[in-house]
C-alpha cells in the first residue's frame, strides 16, 4: 500500500476493484464505511455483486478478466475531458506519451463492448475518480490472480499517476494483502528473486553484503523457482524434494489433481504446519510448528506496519518455533545457526535491510512502525512518494487488452471464479477447526443466477456437477442475484467441494501468479 488504512476515512473518492472488502478485509471495510458517512464517493468494480457494493455510489459488474479494457476506458474519458493532472505528469513521471497513445485509441465505447459496463457508467466512474480532490484506489486478488495480473497492476498505477493521486494523504494505490503477514514474508525475502526489502539476488553488491554477514564465501546469484516452476520441476525430475511451511497447496493451488500427482512424485515431501492439513497427509515427514498465539516475533501488515506479536500460551504437544526448526535443520546440513531469540534474528535483518534499518523491538512497543524507516530517529512512513516518487519518476506503461487464457465456448459455456466467505480463511486450516466458525458455513456452494438456474431447471440446494478441462466437482447450487447470467462462483475453502480442482494453472508470464480468478466450466444437474 502506498498509503495507510486509516487514511481511507478522509478520502473524497474510493475506487474498489477486484476486492470483496467486507469479507476478506472487514476492518479495512469499516474505514470505507466511515469515508462514505463523511461524504466520499464509493465506486465498486467487480464481476460479482459483493457486499460492499451495497454502499456504493456506482457499482459496475464487468466481465471476468477485462480489467485492463475497463481501466483504459476510464483513463480515455479522463484524458478526453482534461481531468488529468498534467503538472504532476510532467514533473513526476516518464513515458506518458506512449501510454497516452494506447489510451487514446481505447474509447469508452470500445471498453463497454469488451467489458460489458455501459459507456455512461464508465464516464461517471472517470468523473468521480478524476475530479475528487483525494482519490484512493483499493484492489485485491481480483486484480492480481490473472494471466494479465502484472498488466492489471500497471493499469491501476497508470490511473493513479494520470490523476496525480500519489504522494498525498488519502490517495494512492492500495493493494490489500491476502493474509496477515504476506507483506512481511515478501519484505523478508520470501520470494525467489530477492533478499530482504527487495534487494535483487542478481545484484553482486547485495550478494556480497549478505555473504559477508552470513560468514560464507559467496551466495548464489541465480533466481530461484516460483511455485509453478517447482511443480514443473517435479514433473521433469529436476526437483526431488519439497519443504512446505504453513501452506496447503492441495486446496489452494490451481488444478489440484495435477498438484497431488506432482507431490506424489517427490522423493521427499516435508510439511511444517500447526494441523495435519490435506497436504501434510501426503508428506513423508511432518514437522509440528506453532500458531501465532505461541510465538514471539513481528508481523508486517498490508499498510507496511511492523508490529510485535507476543507469546500468549506455551506451545502445545510437540510443536516448536518455526525459526528453531529451521535453525536445527540448517545446522545439520552443515551451516550452523545459533540465534537465541526472534529479536536477535530481527536485529540482524534490520542491519542488512535499509527500509527496516531504524526499527528495533524497543521502538515497536505500542502501535508499531511503518517502513521505510531507515534510521532510529526516523518516525516511519505513513504514505509513500511524498514530494518525489521513490524510483525517481513514476513509469507509465501503455497496456493493451489481452483476454483470459481460457474463454467460454459451447462445451464450457460458464465463466467461473473463486473467492472467500466471511466465516472462513484461506484453506480452512484454522477456521474449519473452530466449531463456532465451521458452524456458520459448513460446506461449499455454487452461486448461479436466477435466470440460468431456471433455464437449467436447477432449484436452490440441488446437487450439480461443475466441470472444467481439468476435473469435476459435485456441489450444492445456491441461486442468487450476486452473479450475472453466464457466470458462477465458488468459495475455495472446502476440500470436499474443492474449487481448485477446476481452476486454470496458466500464469502471468512475469510474476507467475496463476489465473485463479477466471476459467470456463460447464454445469449439469446431478442425476
Amino acid at each position: 500500500m502506498t498509503n495507510s488504512i486509516s487514511e481511507l476515512e478522509e478520502a473524497d473518492c474510493i475506487l474498489i476493484i477486484g476486492s470483496n472488502t467486507t469479507v476478506a478485509h472487514p476492518l479495512v471495510a469499516t474505514r470505507i464505511f466511515k469515508a462514505k458517512k463523511n461524504g466520499a464517493k464509493v465506486i465498486v468494480i467487480d464481476p460479482r455483486k459483493v457486499h460492499i457494493s451495497e454502499v456504493a455510489d456506482i457499482y459496475a459488474s464487468h466481465k471476468m478478466g477485462t480489467d485492463v479494457a475497463l481501466l483504459n476506458g476510464i483513463m480515455h474519458v479522463i484524458l478526453k475531458n482534461g481531468w488529468h493532472d498534467q503538472a504532476f505528469i510532467d514533473d513526476q513521471t516518464e513515458e506518458f506519451e506512449a501510454c497516452k497513445k494506447v489510451i487514446e485509441g481505447f474509447t469508452e465505447e470500445m471498453a463497454a463492448d469488451v467489458c460489458g459496463v455501459e459507456a455512461d457508467t464508465i464516464r461517471q466512474i472517470a468523473k468521480y475518480y478524476a475530479t475528487a480532490e483525494k482519490s484512493s484506489l483499493v484492489y485485491c486478488m481480483g486484480i492480481t490472480q490473472h494471466t494479465t495480473g502484472v498488466d492489471n497492476v500497471k493499469s491501476v498505477a497508470n490511473l493513479a499517476m494520470l490523476t496525480g493521486n500519489l504522494g498525498k494523504e488519502s490517495c494512492g494505490v492500495n493493494p490489500l494483502r491476502g493474509q496477515n503477514n504476506v507483506q512481511g514474508a515478501c519484505d523478508m525475502g520470501g520470494l525467489p528473486n530477492v533478499y530482504t526489502a527487495y534487494q535483487p539476488v542478481t545484484n553482486p553488491a547485495a550478494a556480497e553484503k549478505f555473504a559477508k554477514a552470513w560468514g560464507v564465501d559467496e551466495v548464489s546469484t541465480e533466481v530461484g523457482l516460483t511455485i509453478p516452476a517447482m511443480l514443473e520441476g517435479i514433473d521433469t525430475g529436476t526437483v526431488k524434494a519439497l519443504y512446505i511451511m504453513g501452506e496447503n497447496p492441495v486446496v489452494s493451488d490451481p488444478d489440484v489433481t495435477h498438484v497431488k500427482k506432482a507431490l506424489a512424485k517427490t522423493e521427499l515431501l516435508i510439511v511444517q504446519d500447526i494441523f495435519l492439513t490435506a497436504t501434510a497427509e501426503l508428506a513423508d515427514v511432518v514437522l509440528p510448528g506453532v500458531s501465532f498465539a505461541e510465538k514471539d516475533g513481528t508481523f508486517s501488515n498490508t499498510e507496511r506496519r511492523v508490529t510485535r506479536v507476543r507469546k500468549a500460551v506455551e506451545p502445545l504437544g510437540e510443536g516448536r518455533q518455526d525459526w528453531q526448526i529451521i535453525q536445527d535443520i540448517s545446522t545439520r546440513f552443515g551451516y550452523p545457526m545459533s540465534y537465541d531469540s526472534p529479536e536477535e534474528i530481527f536485529s540482524e535483518m534490520a542491519s542488512l535491510t535499509p527500509s527496516y534499518g531504524g526499527i528495533t523491538y524497543e521502538r515497536l512497543e505500542g502501535v508499531g512502525i511503518q517502513w521505510p524507516c531507515p534510521t532510529e530517529d526516523h518516525p516511519g512512513t505513513r504514505y509513500l512518494h511524498k514530494g518525489k516518487i521513490a524510483r525517481g519518476k513514476g513509469l507509465f506503461h501503455g497496456i493493451e487488452f489481452k483476454p483470459p487464457a481460457e474463454i467460454v465456448d459451447d462445451e464450457y459455456p460458464f465463466w467461473f471464479s473463486t473467492g472467500r466467505v466471511f466465516a472462513h480463511y484461506h484453506t480452512g486450516t484454522m477456521t474449519r477447526n473452530s466449531p463456532t466458525l465451521d458452524a456458520e458455513i459448513k460446506e461449499g456452494f455454487l452461486e448461479i443466477s436466477q435466470n440460468d438456474a431456471a433455464r437449467m431447471q436447477i432449484k436452490h440446494g440441488d446437487i450439480v456437477t461443475v466441470s472444467s478441462r481439468r476435473g469435476s466437482v459435485d456441489i450444492k447450487a445456491e441461486i442468487t442475484k450476486r452473479v450475472e447470467d453466464g457466470s458462477v462462483f465458488m468459495p475455495f475453502h472446502f476440500i470436499e467441494s474443492c474449487a481448485n480442482i477446476l481452476t486454470n494453472p496458466a500464469h502471468d508470464p512475469i510474476c507467475k501468479i496463476p489465473e485463479l480468478k477466471v476459467c470456463a466450466v460447464n454445469i449439469k444437474k446431478a442425476a
